[in-house]
């Protein structure tokens, strides 16, 4: 999706013009991958615009950087406030969506990253569902991908490291070009991780599934533990557990989550229809009480909501 240019973007302490944010192309994490990053959401809510769960974002954030054996010189605090900031000054009043990047910048190269400089930068711009309006209200099409996820003892599955996304963007690639709108990896054990850039639910019985994070070569999603949350106070019972792609093909409902794609239903796998082809009424309840709760609406969850004011 195209980015829409706000005015500043905080580097290293200080908020500079959109244009000016700029790297040298020797910038260390640009040759060798060696970054972290957070993917965050500001809505608009009845007491202003709110980052919804920016706290556990920018710790998310350090935990990364923390297994990349990377030294951020910012603490939680200062990262939190800037944030604040960036969505403040831009006066994104009707939402964004926020991108803290951690990065080894310019000064040395080779495969040694311990020398270099740690740079760290927030943007934030306004931004629609990542797989789009229909995708949220109808459904999407996935297949299972070619390319397997991470083993997590190649790479930390645990962190939100920026080269290992290659991963996700030949998987995503091979979607789209075969007609598809997300693609879902398998772990190396061949059971099921994760989507390209969200984590993956099951509807079954009455039950709702969804496979372990990081043994699985998935991320630990902030979205996910959202939904899994809420799932639980409405009475679900919802559990990790090991997922093949036949259970893909015969659950009741499936639907994936993450910052960027919000609560997004999948409507067939492989070519099979999952469950009646549309969003069915488990994934709708999810999906309609996440998006009141990233608005302020629930009293409940009141407390995922970081103020800017």
């Amino acid at each position: 999706m195209p980015i829409t240019p706000t005015d500043k973007i905080w580097m290293d302490g200080e908020l500079v013009d959109w244009d000016a944010a700029t790297v040298h192309v020797l910038t260390h994490t640009m040759h060798y991958g060696s970054g972290v990053f957070e993917g965050i959401r500001a809505y608009p809510t009845p007491s202003g615009v709110a980052v919804f769960r920016l706290r556990d974002h920018i710790e998310r954030l350090l935990t990364s950087a923390r297994i990349f054996l990377i030294d951020v010189p910012y603490t939680v605090d200062d990262l939190v406030a800037a944030t604040r900031d960036v969505v403040r000054e831009n006066n994104l009043d009707q939402g964004c969506y926020i991108r803290p990047l951690v990065y080894l910048g310019y000064g040395e190269m080779g495969l040694n990253p311990l020398p270099c400089p740690v740079n760290v930068s927030i943007a934030a711009w306004p931004w629609g569902t990542y797989l789009g309006d229909d995708g949220v209200a109808n459904g999407v099409s996935v297949k299972i991908s070619s390319w397997r996820r991470h083993d997590p003892n190649a790479v930390p599955t645990a962190a939100k490291g920026t080269g290992m996304y290659v991963n996700s963007s030949l998987a995503k690639v091979e979607a789209l070009k075969a007609g598809y709108d997300e693609a879902i990896l398998l772990a190396p054990d061949g059971n099921i991780s994760e989507c390209t850039g969200e984590n993956i639910f099951v509807v079954k019985n009455g039950r709702i599934l969804t496979p372990p994070t990081s043994d699985a070569g998935a991320l630990d999603g902030i979205t996910q533990d959202t939904v899994a949350t809420i799932a639980r106070d409405l009475g679900y019972e919802v559990s990790h557990q090991q997922l093949i792609r036949t259970d893909l093909y015969t659950a009741d409902e499936a639907f994936l989550t993450g910052t960027a794609a919000e609560v997004v239903p999948i409507r067939a796998v492989d070519d099979r229809t999952v469950g009646e082809g549309r969003p069915g009424p488990v994934t709708m309840q999810l999906q309609q009480t996440y998006f009141s709760a990233v608005r302020g609406e629930v009293d409940r969850y009141k407390d995922w909501l970081d103020h800017v004011e």
